[in-house]
């Protein structure tokens, strides 16, 4: 696979696989261990300089959240939300964001070419178990 002049190793082949199919969000540690078992020799340093990359691609969104960026394999415009307890993120489909970059250009002039929404908080599961 080839993306954007950028020949895709079996090795970033499998780092962008596991992103995309990760339900949560992951930092490149858990990336890393998720795919030690199929591939022993991978080091951290191989798949944060891919996910960097990927990311710098658009292939994959980086978050900047808590202590760790995470990746999101997700590409749509969508916030996230932290939850500063269990420090799960969650993906927020609805939240207004929609069509803002025009609304950016037609008030300001700016041309807005990435919005980054993050929202930080207690989740609904941790809310409940508090109560």
């Amino acid at each position: 696979m080839t993306e954007i002049g950028k020949k895709f190793s079996r090795q970033r082949e499998m780092i962008y696989e596991q992103v995309k199919n990760y339900p949560n969000h992951p930092t490149a540690d858990e990336v890393c261990n998720a795919l030690k078992k199929d591939c022993p020799n991978l080091s951290l340093g191989t798949v944060y300089r891919n996910l960097n990359l990927l990311s710098d691609m658009g292939l994959l969104t980086k978050i900047h959240l808590g202590e760790k960026d995470r990746f999101d394999g997700n590409t749509t415009p969508h916030c996230h939300f932290f939850c500063e307890i269990c420090g799960k993120v969650f993906d927020v489909e609805d939240s207004g964001i929609n069509g803002i970059e025009e609304r950016v250009l037609a008030g300001t002039g700016h041309l807005v070419k990435q919005v980054c929404v993050n929202f930080r908080g207690i989740c609904r599961n941790c809310s409940h178990e508090k109560t």
